[in-house]
C-alpha cells in the first residue's frame, strides 16, 4: 500500500499543484510573521540593551492620554547632583528627550521619516552607553548648534553648515549642522538631533532646571537592582519615591520592547489574518480536489479493494498522500515565508528603519509553526475525503461509473446546516438587541461564525435553484451552449458549493466590513454636519499640539474674527459609584458656542466652562450616578488634584466611539490652573465679518506657511480625513478579498481542470457529433462565471446581513446611521463573473485541445 500510494502521489502530483500553492501561501504568511516579528524583537533588544543606562530616573507616569496633549513630563534637573552622591554611582547624568518636535531644513520640508513622525530632539553626551558616535564634525556647543544623524542627513540630502529650523513646544528656533552621528546598532526610524545640554533644556523644556530623566552608571561590581534600591531609598525621603519611576537596564529596556511589541503585535496579526484567510480557503480547496480525484479513481480503488486491502488502509493511504502534499507545501512555504520576511524587512527601509536580512531570526518555533499548519490544514481537509475513499466497494472496479455516490442526498446537510443556522441567527438577533457593547461584540462573533458554517453546509441546497436563476438566460443568449453550461454547473451540487464557497468567504467578509465602514463614515458625517460650526480647524497634519506661535499668527491674520483654542489632558475622575475612569478631557475657550453645536441635556456652555466646573457626557454620567451639582475628585497628568462640580451634561453619541470615555471637557483657565503650559492642539476659527470663507482660508494658508505641518481644514476637509482613516481599514480587508480571491481563482481552476478529466469521454463525444473548439471553450467559461457568481451572491447576502449587525453594535458607541454601499456590491458581482473568466481560460483551453479520437476512447 505504502508504494502504491507513492506511485498515486506522483502520478497525480500536477492536478495537486493548484492545492500545494494554497498550503504554500498559508505557510508563507504564517512563517513570515514570525521569522518578521522574532527579527525586528531581538534587534531592538539589542538596541535598547545598549542604550539604556544602568538605572535610569524619570517622573512617574500613571496618566496616559488617548491623544497626544503635549505635555512633556520633568523632573529638577538639581537631582543629578543628588543622585551623584549615593554610593555605588559612578556617574549620574542629565538626559533631554523631547519626541514631539518638529524639524525642517532650509526648504521648509520635514527632515524626519516619510510616515511623518516627529523628530526626537535630544542632548548630547557621550556615555558607556550612548546608542550613536560621532562620525563627522563636532559635538554641538552653545545655542545655534546641533548634530543631526547620518541616516536622516543622507536621506534629507543635509550636509554639515547648514540649517535647520527646530518647533518645540516653547517656540521655535534655529541651528546650524556642525556634525553628523551614527547609530552603532539599528536606526530606529526616527530624525534624531542632538543639542548641548543647556541648549536642549531651555529650548526643549523652556527651562535649564528642568530634564526628562537621570541616567545613572554604576560604579564597579555594584549590581544594577542593588543600585537602585539604594536610590529609590535615598529619593524615599520627602516623599519623592512617589514622584519618581526607577528602572535598570534590563526593566528598561523591557519597557520599551514593550511598547514596541504594539506595533509588532499588529504587523503580526495582520499578517496571521492573511494566512487564516489563506488556511480557510485552502481548506474548501483540498476537500474539493481530493474529492473529484476519489470520485476519478472509483475503479482504482475499487482494484484496490478487490485484491485484498480493507478500508483502513485505503484510508490511510489517502491520508499519506494529503499529508506529502502539506510536506511539500509546507516546506516551499517555509522558503516562501523567509522570502517574505526578508522583503518586509526591506519594506522597513522605507520608514528609514534599517535591518540588516543576514540577521534574520528563524526560531525553532517557526519551523514547527510552519509544518503544523501546512500539513495540518491538508489532514483536516482530507479527512472526509479520505473517509469516501474507504466506503468505496470492491464492485466498484467492475462500473464504468467514475462519479458514483455524487447524487447521495443532501438531508443530512439539510438538518446541520438548519441547526447551526438558526443558533447563528439567533447571536446575531441577540447582538442587534442587547445594550451591552461587550455582550454585543461576542453574539456577533459567535453569529458570524455560526452562520459561516450554516452557509458552507448548506450551500449544495443552495446551488440548483440559485444557479437555474443566475444561469436563466443562459439559454436565450448562447443556445445549447449556455443551457449545457448551467447543467454542468447543476450537476454535482457538492462540487459547486465547495468550489463557490472559497470565493463566499472572501466576499462575505469584505461585504460586511464595507456595510460597517460605510457606516461608519455616514455617521461620523452627520456627527461634524451636527456639531462643527466653525468655518475652520487649524490643527497639526499628525494631530500633535503646536507652539503658541501658531495660535499668535492666526489670531493675527487678516480676516480672522473668533478664535476658539483645544488643549487636551489626561485625568483620572473618580465617579459616585465609586468607579475611578482614567479618560482624555479637552479645554475650551468661553466662546465655544461660536464654533460648536453642543446638545446639552442639562445646563450650558457658560456654566460647563466655568472657573471650578466640569461637562460630562450625559449616558455615562447616568451609568455612574453622576447629576448635576456633583462634585468629582480629579487628577491630572501633573500630579495635582482637585475638585470639579459638575455644571453640564451633553449628548455626545461617538464620545466613546473614538476611545475619549466620558465625553470630560472643561474650561481651559481650569486645565491652565492645574496642568501649565498645556499647548493648543487645535484652533477653531470663523471668519470676521465682511470677510468671505475662501478669502480668509487663503490667508490663514499664507500666514501659516512657514508651519508644513499645520493644516486648515473646513467641514468637507474634515469629512474626507475621516474617509481616509476609514479607507486604511477598508484597504486591509480588500487586501484580505484579494488574497482569497487568488486561492478561489485556483480553487475554480482545479476544479474545471479536472472536471474536464473526468469529462474527457463526454467532451470527446460533443466534438463528434458538432462541437466546435470555441463552443466547448465557452461553455467551459459560462460555467465557471455562473459558479463565482453564486458564490458572490452567497458572500455579499451573508456579507449583508453581517454588516448591517455589526452596525447594530457600533450603534452602541453612537454610529447610528445605517449605509449600504450599493456601488460596492454592484462592482464585487461584476468583478466575480471577471473572476470566473479568467478561472476558465486554462481548463477551457487544455479541452479545446482534446484529441477527439483519444478523447473518445478514454477510460
Amino acid at each position: 500500500m505504502l508504494r502504491a500510494t507513492l506511485r498515486s502521489f506522483l502520478a497525480h502530483k500536477g492536478r495537486l499543484l493548484l492545492s500545494a500553492l494554497a498550503v504554500v501561501l498559508s505557510v508563507a504568511f504564517v512563517a513570515g510573521s514570525l521569522i518578521f516579528s522574532d527579527t525586528v524583537s531581538r534587534t531592538f533588544d539589542r538596541l535598547f540593551a545598549s542604550a539604556s543606562a544602568d538605572v535610569t530616573v524619570a517622573p512617574r507616569q500613571g496618566l496616559r492620554s488617548a491623544v497626544p496633549t503635549g505635555v512633556v513630563p520633568t523632573l529638577p534637573a538639581s537631582l543629578a547632583r543628588q543622585v551623584a552622591e549615593v554610593d555605588g554611582v559612578a556617574a549620574a547624568h542629565v538626559d533631554v528627550a523631547v519626541r514631539n518636535a518638529t524639524v525642517v531644513d532650509s526648504r521648509n520640508k520635514p527632515v524626519g521619516p516619510t510616515t511623518g513622525a516627529p523628530a526626537v530632539v535630544s542632548n548630547w553626551q557621550v556615555t558607556g552607553h550612548s546608542p550613536v558616535r560621532l562620525t563627522s564634525g563636532r559635538a554641538p556647543r552653545g545655542d545655534g548648534e546641533a548634530l543631526l544623524d547620518a541616516d536622516t542627513a543622507r536621506h534629507a540630502h543635509a550636509r554639515i553648515g547648514d540649517e535647520l529650523t527646530i518647533r518645540a513646544q516653547p517656540g521655535t528656533f534655529r541651528v546650524r549642522i556642525v556634525g553628523l552621528a551614527t547609530f552603532t546598532t539599528t536606526h530606529p526610524g526616527t530624525a534624531r538631533v542632538f543639542l548641548d545640554t543647556p541648549t536642549a533644556q531651555t529650548r526643549l523644556l523652556g527651562s535649564a532646571d528642568r530634564a526628562t530623566s537621570i541616567s545613572v552608571d554604576a560604579a564597579e561590581g555594584v549590581p544594577r537592582t542593588e543600585l537602585k534600591r539604594r536610590i529609590g531609598r535615598a529619593l524615599g525621603t520627602g516623599g519623592h519615591a512617589l514622584t519618581y519611576d526607577l528602572k535598570t537596564a534590563d526593566e528598561q529596556a523591557k519597557s520599551a520592547a514593550e511598547s514596541l511589541g504594539g506595533f509588532l503585535g499588529i504587523v503580526k496579526y495582520v499578517m496571521l489574518g492573511f494566512a487564516g484567510i489563506a488556511v480557510l480557503v485552502g481548506i474548501f480547496l483540498i476537500v474539493n480536489t481530493f474529492a473529484m480525484l476519489i470520485a476519478q479513481r472509483t475503479r482504482e480503488l475499487g482494484l484496490l479493494r478487490a485484491l485484498g486491502a480493507d478500508r483502513r488502509q485505503v484510508r490511510r493511504s489517502m491520508l499519506m498522500e494529503a499529508a506529502l502534499l502539506g510536506l511539500a507545501g509546507s516546506t516551499l512555504g517555509l522558503a516562501a515565508g523567509i522570502g517574505m520576511a526578508a522583503g518586509l524587512l526591506r519594506l522597513m527601509s522605507a520608514f528609514r528603519v534599517n535591518l540588516r536580512t543576514a540577521e534574520l531570526v528563524v526560531g525553532w518555533g517557526t519551523p514547527v509553526a510552519a509544518y503544523a499548519v501546512g500539513i495540518g490544514i491538508t489532514l483536516v481537509a482530507a479527512c472526509l475525503p479520505a473517509r469516501r475513499a474507504a466506503a468505496v466497494s470492491p464492485m466498484a472496479a467492475l462500473t464504468d461509473v467514475e462519479t458514483a455516490g455524487a447524487e447521495r442526498p443532501l438531508r443530512e446537510r439539510a438538518v446541520a446546516g438548519a441547526l447551526v443556522g438558526a443558533a447563528g441567527a439567533a447571536a446575531l438577533a441577540g447582538c442587534a438587541v442587547v445594550h451591552r457593547t461587550a455582550t454585543a461584540v461576542s453574539l456577533l462573533g459567535a453569529g458570524v461564525v455560526l452562520t459561516l458554517v450554516a452557509t458552507v453546509t448548506a450551500g449544495p441546497l443552495l446551488v440548483r435553484p440559485l444557479i437555474r436563476v443566475l444561469g436563466g438566460a443562459f439559454p436565450a443568449l448562447f443556445g445549447p451552449i449556455g443551457r449545457m453550461s448551467q447543467r454542468n454547473a447543476l450537476r454535482n451540487p457538492r462540487r459547486t458549493g465547495a468550489t463557490a464557497s472559497a470565493l463566499m468567504v472572501g466576499l462575505a467578509l469584505v461585504g460586511g466590513m464595507s456595510v460597517a465602514g460605510a457606516s461608519l463614515a455616514r455617521s461620523v458625517d452627520h456627527q461634524i454636519e451636527k456639531t462643527l460650526g466653525a468655518d475652520f480647524v487649524v490643527q497639526n497634519r499628525y494631530f500633535q499640539p503646536f507652539p503658541p506661535e501658531v495660535t499668535d499668527r492666526v489670531r493675527n491674520t487678516p480676516g480672522v474674527g473668533t478664535v476658539v483654542r483645544q488643549r487636551f489632558a489626561a485625568v483620572a475622575v473618580t465617579l459616585p459609584d465609586g468607579r475611578r475612569v482614567r479618560t482624555t478631557a479637552a479645554g475650551y475657550d468661553p466662546q465655544l458656542d461660536a464654533v460648536a453645536h453642543i446638545d446639552y441635556v442639562h445646563g450650558g456652555t457658560a456654566a460647563a466652562l466655568a472657573d471650578g466646573r466640569v461637562a460630562m457626557d450625559a449616558g455615562f454620567a447616568g451609568k455612574h450616578g453622576v447629576r448635576p451639582g456633583s462634585v468629582l475628585p480629579v487628577e491630572f497628568e501633573s500630579g495635582r488634584r482637585a475638585r470639579l462640580t459638575v455644571g453640564a451634561l451633553t449628548n455626545q453619541d461617538m464620545a466613546e466611539g473614538f476611545g475619549i470615555e466620558g465625553g470630560v471637557y472643561f474650561g481651559i483657565g481650569t486645565l491652565e490652573k492645574y496642568v501649565p503650559g498645556t499647548p493648543d492642539a487645535a484652533l477653531y476659527v470663523n471668519a470676521a465679518p465682511g470677510t468671505s470663507p475662501d478669502r480668509l482660508r487663503s490667508q490663514l494658508t499664507k500666514a501659516l506657511a512657514p508651519y508644513p505641518d499645520a493644516q486648515v481644514r473646513d467641514q468637507a476637509d474634515y469629512k474626507e480625513l475621516v474617509h481616509d482613516q476609514i479607507a486604511v481599514l477598508l484597504r486591509l480587508v480588500y487586501a484580505l478579498l484579494g488574497l482569497a480571491i487568488v486561492i478561489a481563482v485556483l480553487g475554480v481552476v482545479n476544479t474545471l481542470a479536472l472536471s474536464v478529466v473526468e469529462r474527457t469521454r463526454e467532451i470527446g463525444l460533443l466534438r463528434a457529433i458538432g462541437l466546435t473548439r470555441r463552443q466547448l471553450r465557452r461553455m467551459i467559461r459560462l460555467e465557471s462565471v455562473v459558479i463565482a457568481v453564486f458564490g458572490a451572491v452567497l458572500g455579499l447576502a451573508l456579507g449583508l446581513v453581517w454588516g448591517v449587525c455589526a452596525q447594530r453594535v457600533l450603534a452602541l458607541q453612537g454610529i447610528g446611521l445605517l449605509t449600504i454601499p450599493w456601488s460596492t456590491i454592484v462592482t464585487v458581482v461584476v468583478g466575480a463573473a471577471v473572476v470566473g473568466v479568467v478561472a476558465a481560460l486554462l481548463p477551457a483551453l487544455r479541452a479545446s485541445r482534446m484529441n477527439v479520437l483519444a478523447a473518445i476512447a478514454h477510460e
